[in-house]
């Protein structure tokens, strides 16, 4: 009768602290955010220009009635191209996460999250490219459109009222949703729209999604991560490594990621990666996502940094940063002026079965772009680069140490790439291919004194 008794209070407690998470992470999109018309605005490689008469315009709060043509349309393109990237955030009512009771990674889960957005970003660029638009970007609903205070009163009572009875209201489709795959599109458009859609497939909240939450924290428990910890950048860079090499979708074969060791590329082990398990036939190599865990300070962020980050966010390859600030990790994507772009994974949605035919995409993709002043972002973080394949990689190699050199004002680099393998330099060299556990005794050992060193986050 007292485990009975038990069994109640926690389901109580349980269904207060979704009520307190719906109503802590729904507002966070209300801020209206200002951009200079003055200055450039860089996206992940692409350049826009706003430039006008006036000194700001506020984006996704609309009012274009003072903007001349020309500038509008460069707006519209802005807009665009962020809202077609993917978002994912907290979600909540998914499967249960196996080991634990917990149904929602409100709280805790937000590195994880944007670990997911930007190898999401990745898989875009070697499936779509980096051109590619979502034909209903401008269609998706502005959350500006109400208050906050309205939509958490209305977010908080329909939690409640779910939780209490046990019931899911059923889900309605837009009518963008419901165009999205008419038969009068394209070839080129239908290819793109299964690959937009099983792209997001691949990172749902189900335990069979390669790159869902279920899967990662499998994966993070080999470095003794269970649900509901903290994770840190550099291990969530090591999860993701992973993730796509356990991953067996035969679409995903064709692509590999390669972790940076102690702030250093080596070359001949990228090459390696890429050049693995392929057909002896096929003369093409593997896509490398190479991600670079660094530090851009000690205790804070070290400005003479600033200028780095932003050549690096101006390169069409790069897939964005994996960062945040203390206590929060945010999705770094762009900039203007000494300002970041990001998205913010701190919002928490319902849970969405990627399963289903022509499931709902708003939820994924983010209305509001969102900015950050580059000093108070937290020195911990994961850069991530895209190559499709030895070329390329050679080509962003000499780019990227180019622009190291360039802009370090200390003795050494923020990181650098070094030729040969890590075991000629006495590292030891983690192995391509693990039969019998997922990470070696060196890499658990690196992921333990990463745990130890990164910011803890909400």
């Amino acid at each position: 009768m007292e485990a009975t008794g038990t069994d109640e209070v926690e389901k109580i407690k349980s269904k207060f602290m979704s009520a307190w998470h719906n109503m802590k992470y729904s507002w966070v999109l209300k801020t209206k955010t200002y951009f200079s018309r003055n200055s450039p605005v860089f996206l992940l490689g692409k350049c826009y220009h706003f430039k006008s008469d006036g000194m700001y315009i506020a984006l996704f709060s609309f009012h274009f009635d003072d903007i001349n043509t020309e500038i509008s349309g460069n707006v519209e393109e802005f807009r665009k191209d962020f809202i077609s990237r993917i978002w994912l955030t907290y979600r909540e009512e998914f499967p249960q996460i196996k080991g634990s009771a917990l149904t929602t990674d409100c709280g805790w889960g937000c590195t994880l999250r944007t670990g997911q957005m930007l190898l999401a970003q990745g898989l875009m660029l070697h499936f779509l490219g980096r051109a590619w638009i979502w034909p209903d970007a401008l269609d998706i609903e502005n959350s500006d459109s109400e208050s906050w205070t309205t939509h958490t009163v209305k977010k908080l009572t329909a939690s409640f009222e779910a939780s209490l009875t046990a019931e899911r209201e059923a889900k309605i489709l837009s009518n963008h949703h419901k165009r999205t795959l008419k038969g009068n599109c394209g070839d080129n458009e239908m290819r793109n729209e299964v690959y937009h859609r099983k792209i997001i497939s691949w990172f749902g909240d189900s335990p069979l999604a390669a790159f869902g939450l279920h899967q990662l924290i499998e994966y993070g428990k080999k470095s003794g991560k269970i649900a509901g910890d903290w994770y840190g950048p550099a291990v969530v860079a090591h999860i993701l490594r992973k993730a796509v090499e356990e991953a067996r979708d035969p679409e995903l074969q064709g692509v590999t990621v390669y972790v940076a060791q102690d702030c250093t590329v080596y070359s001949s082990d990228v090459i390696d990666r890429q050049c693995s398990f392929m057909d002896s036939e096929k003369a093409d190599t593997k896509a490398v996502i190479i991600l670079v865990p660094v530090r851009l300070g000690g205790e804070r962020t070290n400005m003479d940094y600033l200028e780095f980050v932003k050549g690096i966010l101006s390169l069409e390859y790069c897939v964005g940063i994996i960062g945040g600030k203390p206590k929060q990790s945010y999705y770094f994507a762009g900039f203007q002026d000494d300002s970041l772009i990001y998205m913010d994974p701190h919002y928490c949605q319902s849970f969405v079965d990627v399963s289903i035919k022509d499931f709902p995409l708003e939820s994924f993709h983010c209305p509001s772009p969102k900015k950050m002043s580059f000093k108070k972002m937290d020195p911990s973080c994961t850069i991530g680069f895209y190559c499709r394949n030895v070329q390329e990689f050679e080509k962003a190699s000499e780019e990227i140490t180019k622009m190291l050199k360039s802009s370090s004002k200390e003795k050494y680099p923020l990181f650098t790439f070094v030729k040969g393998h890590s075991r000629d330099y006495d590292f030891a060299s983690s192995p391509l291919h693990e039969e019998n556990y997922l990470f070696s005794e060196d890499e658990k050992k690196t992921l333990k004194r990463l745990s130890t060193e990164e910011f803890v986050l909400l």
